[in-house]
């Protein structure tokens, strides 16, 4: 019987460290206390965390009672920070043991249930609410609110002016309903909760928000409004048993304000180390730093790194993330010589590198966000000729960077359908993709793509090259939730709600022409079935619609539930695949309503399915290598792009109006001024939250200056979604606006004049061009 040489751990760990670059090998050199490490791009912030994990769990013989503690924000990641962490431990003969990795909300929520006394979580009793179910509550506060508060709610109505006319106070009434106020409490909620403001908390920040506007300008008091939703969502949730993500972080705070429960946890943990950590919120950032803290130190340094890309920051759009956070972290390490700056990347050609730089300092120094400074001012860097880490900085496919400015987004397609018919003649292992701002322009692509005559002939799949449309994926799982939408109102034509639901999905697909929907929905049965004395519609999009939906309900009467599925799924359109998705789903329904063949008990049975996310798709290991495999060409959003790469990467349709674009206010919510209430709280509460977290700190701006704030704000973060963008191609980098692009990608038919965003000019210029 032979056994297993043992393993010269030193050597192990010196080879470890060796196969770094500078940045990385500073963070594995790390041995106690804070650390913020800022890392640009392609600089392997993944496998710098994995090696500096297994050195610091052997240099501290770390155990199942003693661990490391490493968190990340999705599956998927975790997944793959798991298994180069153990590869390292495999190496150094280590057991598995002395580490865990996790997302952030699962550590809170296994704080928070191990002490569901302290908590308050106990999951035998309480249920993660979905996402169609918190919209249902959002729409239930709305309700109570209103009927609790009838002159703030006719306030609303008044707006800037009103001529007390019965049909448009009923127009007002629906947007405010379905449209305004379900989405001032969705962003609030989300803001204030996962900032520490409970609705006591917010409700006296309201009285801090500067009132002196101009006298054009309403002053609803926004925050107070906003609490007042906040409070019923808080109540609604505990009388159904229902918690939200926050409530996770929420319930392992109260867990760890417990010194018994503090002690055990922080005895447990010997640091914490944070990946991606430009998209925490305050209340997480606080959750880390306290199991980080010493049990027998309180008041000491925590063990506490954190590793992140400030100029990444991309998700605030949908979430309560905000890179001014991270960004004091560093400048707090920094002044303790504690802050790490991982700034050489392997990942692209020296050229785009250099163009992603120039973009990131020309927006700095032209101050195109107003007072926001978009960017840390970090450059991205090539790594060293002698770089461990084997194809760094590859050569670039031509001249590296391309930027053109065809006459037409349909000659965008083609010159992009022709340039990689070209490159995959050329290496048939080359990997593509094609980038878009919003999945409207993914559709357009798409479907173009998939006819050559389109796109000048070029047959890519007869080439064998593979097309992957990522939206398309996306959209089949959208199937359940526009079926139980369609089959409520097809059960309940009467109701303005269910009305404009299926308007809306409508709409979505692209059946109906956008248009204000809540003139449709204010009478349905006027809509539907207009009587001699009762105008019909009187636009082309309205008697589109009518006409969609006297067909949706015609087939009420002549088809049973099951067929019912088929008859939507080729009312909206849907191609082989969510047609497929369809029948499966119809299936579904068929067998669990075999003993009650009704409408009502179809849309039971779906609400479950919708409520419990049985048909979501789920991230897996394999996604990032399914989106990025050679030969293949890859139609994604920018947001889905961040964290991967390829060999080439198309950028079109990048005009001003996309990036950075404005903020916008929907026609229908203009009676109440030039701005939306939900951004003004918005920025109102993130003012608070820059200025330090505690409650009656400064001065809240007011509506008009708070709009001002959120158009900087977005601005700031559509050039850092650029930069995400530039910063995926390894070889190729090729941007484009066309000189005429759609009004509204709604209607990709309509084209007219367009400016390129100002980057365009700016990178062409430094390329000599």
């Amino acid at each position: 019987m032979t056994t297993a040489a043992p393993v010269d751990r030193e050597a192990a760990l010196q080879e470890i460290r060796a196969g770094l670059r500078r940045g990385q090998q500073a963070l594995a050199d790390w041995e106690n206390g804070r650390l913020a490490v800022s890392a640009v791009p392609g600089s392997g912030k993944s496998t710098g965390m994995a090696a500096a994990a297994a050195i610091a769990i052997a240099r501290h013989q770390l155990h199942l009672n003693r661990q490391l503690v490493l968190v990340t924000f999705t599956r998927s990641a975790a997944a793959n920070l798991k298994a180069k962490v153990r590869g390292h431990l495999k190496a150094l003969g280590l057991p598995q043991t002395s580490f865990t990795v996790s997302t952030l909300h699962g550590l809170a929520l296994s704080i928070a249930t191990r002490n569901p006394e302290l908590s308050n979580l106990n999951l035998d009793t309480l249920t993660l609410v979905s996402p169609s179910q918190n919209n249902r509550i959002l729409r239930a506060c709305v309700e109570q609110w209103i009927v609790a508060n009838p002159n703030s709610y006719y306030r609303l109505i008044e707006g800037r002016q009103f001529d007390g006319e019965e049909t448009e106070q009923l127009r007002r009434q629906s947007v405010l309903r379905t449209e305004v106020l379900p989405s001032l409490a969705h962003t609030v909620i989300r803001e204030a909760k996962s900032s520490g403001l409970m609705p006591a908390a917010l409700l006296d920040l309201a009285q801090n928000v500067n009132h002196f506007l101009p006298g054009d300008v309403e002053d609803y008091d926004v925050l107070t409004i906003a609490a007042g939703l906040y409070d019923r969502y808080q109540t609604l949730l505990s009388q159904r048993g229902w918690i939200d993500y926050d409530d996770m972080i929420l319930g392992a705070l109260r867990t760890l304000d417990d010194p018994d429960s503090r002690r055990f946890w922080q005895g447990r943990t010997f640091a914490v180390f944070e990946d991606e950590a430009q998209d925490s919120s305050p209340l997480q950032t606080r959750l880390l730093t306290l199991l980080a803290a010493d049990p027998d130190d309180p008041h000491g340094e925590p063990n506490l790194v954190r590793v992140g890309d400030p100029n990444q920051a991309i998700n605030s759009t949908f979430t309560p993330a905000d890179p001014v956070f991270f960004n004091q972290f560093c400048d707090d390490c920094r002044r303790q010589g504690r802050l790490v700056t991982m700034d050489q990347a392997g990942r692209s050609s020296g050229i785009i590198m250099a163009a992603a730089n120039r973009m990131l300092a020309w927006v700095n120094q032209a101050q195109v966000a107003g007072p926001e400074t978009p960017f840390r001012n970090q450059a991205i860097a090539p790594v060293d000729p002698d770089d461990p880490q084997l194809g760094a900085n590859p050569e670039p496919l031509g001249a590296g960077v391309e930027i053109l400015s065809p006459p037409t987004t349909l000659d965008s397609v083609k010159l992009i359908t022709q340039r990689v018919s070209e490159l995959y003649a050329a290496n048939p292992e080359t990997s593509f993709a094609i980038l878009m701002r919003e999945g409207r322009q993914g559709q357009f692509v798409g479907n173009l793509l998939r006819d050559p005559d389109l796109v000048g002939g070029v047959d890519l799949p007869a080439m064998g090259l593979k097309f992957y449309d990522v939206g398309e994926q996306d959209r089949q799982t959208q199937v359940p939730e526009e079926m139980l939408t369609l089959l409520q109102f097809i059960e309940r034509p009467h109701s303005a709600d269910r009305l404009k639901g299926a308007l809306r999905v409508l709409v979505d697909r692209q059946r109906v022409p956008t248009q204000d929907l809540n003139a449709l929905a204010q009478a349905p049965e006027q809509f539907l079935y207009p009587g001699p004395l009762d105008a019909p519609p009187d636009t082309e999009a309205a008697r589109i619609a009518r006409r969609y939906c006297a067909g949706l309900l015609r087939s009420r009467l002549e088809l049973p539930p099951y067929s019912l599925f088929s008859f939507i799924g080729l009312t909206l359109g849907y191609n082989q695949s969510e047609l497929a998705t369809a029948d499966k789903l119809a299936a579904r329904v068929s067998q669990q309503i075999r003993n009650d063949d009704t409408l009502a008990a179809a849309i039971a049975v779906l609400q479950d399915i919708v409520g419990s996310e049985r048909f979501t798709a789920v991230d897996t290991e394999d996604t990032d290598s399914l989106y990025t495999r050679p030969g293949q060409l890859t139609l994604i959003t920018m947001h889905k792009a961040k964290g991967l790469d390829w060999d080439v990467v198309f950028l079109p349709f990048l005009h001003d109006k996309t990036i950075p674009g404005t903020l916008w206010v929907p026609p229908q919510g203009e009676f109440l001024g030039d701005f939306t209430l939900a951004e003004v709280a918005r920025a109102q509460i993130r003012a608070h939250a820059h200025a330090g977290f505690a409650p009656g700190q400064g001065e809240i701006p007011d509506i008009i200056s708070a709009w001002e704030q959120a158009k900087h704000l977005k601005a700031a973060e559509e050039y850092r979604l650029l930069y995400v963008a530039m910063t995926r191609a390894k070889r190729l980098l090729w941007m484009s606006a066309a000189q005429q692009a759609p009004f509204t990608w709604s209607k990709p038919e309509n084209v007219q004049a367009a400016n390129p965003c100002p980057v365009l000019p700016v990178l062409r210029e430094w390329m000599g061009r």
